[in-house]
């Protein structure tokens, strides 16, 4: 049995611990609800699978005629519909297609959510740990408490909470979402007429590039290599020769001139 101070484990752990499918679910739903750990998960399978077994029995029982069998289930299903797990004139039928999220909407942290109390499911979690979040004038600090359909209407901020203040920075506003919608339609009109513009450049750019590669197509096209070749070793030929024929007609001037007049000289 156990001492009585120390209190059983109230969840089940799954048979197998490397299981891909189930841990990607799992860590879907941690990151969907703002779960501190997986226990949480598993506490609410474990709810689960409780009322799933309660309700095969009960139909079995069904079958047989047992008047117990059927106020049983009137109470199964009474009890859900006070969690607002399931609506009015439900079946056993129903009590079997549940799934776990139906348990996990039900917590006090999604509700603070989604009633505008806190602007993420974490700090949903950290106000009601803090003792911020009341159902009605009780104050309540355990996030995983499933709140009844009664109760849903009663959730709201501690009388003495500063968060009252509707100036406070850590309480969310009002218009915040109505400001992020009015940005995401004025981005998309933006940027709807600068993709038109893109298309026609484009087009512009494809005709200019083979526009600059014709003509330095045509420019060898105009000499052959043969021609470039004959007329390289004609330009040296004609620089050279005057110069060789300048040179002897220089001397040949030069030298007689200076005897004729070394011979007037010494006349």
């Amino acid at each position: 049995m156990g001492k009585p101070k120390f209190s059983r484990k109230k969840y089940e752990t799954p048979s197998h611990p490397w299981q891909e499918d189930r841990i990607k679910e799992e860590n879907e739903l941690v990151k969907k609800y703002g779960l501190k750990n997986k226990r949480e998960i598993w506490k609410a399978q474990t709810r689960l699978k409780k009322y799933r077994s309660q309700a095969r029995e009960l139909l079995a029982k069904f079958e047989t005629g047992d008047a117990q069998s059927k106020k049983e289930g009137k109470q199964l299903l009474m009890s859900l519909n006070r969690l607002n797990i399931l609506p009015l004139n439900s079946t056993l039928d129903d009590v079997l297609a549940l799934n776990t999220e139906s348990i996990l909407s039900r917590r006090l942290q999604t509700l603070t959510y989604l009633k505008g109390f806190a602007g993420t499911p974490t700090q949903a979690r950290q106000l009601i740990s803090h003792g911020h979040i009341s159902i009605g004038e009780k104050r309540i600090t355990v996030p995983g408490y499933l709140v009844t359909k009664d109760e849903e209407s009663d959730i709201s901020y501690m009388a003495d909470s500063p968060l009252n203040d509707t100036m406070h920075p850590a309480r969310p506003k009002a218009d915040f979402k109505s400001v992020t919608v009015k940005r995401e339609t004025a981005v998309k009109e933006e940027t709807k007429p600068e993709k038109v513009e893109s298309k026609p450049e484009e087009q512009k750019t494809e005709p200019d590039k083979p526009a600059s590669e014709t003509p330095v197509e045509d420019k060898p096209a105009e000499k052959t290599p043969e021609q470039l070749k004959e007329e390289k070793p004609q330009e040296p030929k004609t620089s050279t020769e005057p110069k060789k024929t300048e040179e002897p007609a220089i001397k040949e001037k030069t030298e007689p001139e200076k005897v004729e007049e070394n011979k007037e000289g010494g006349n």
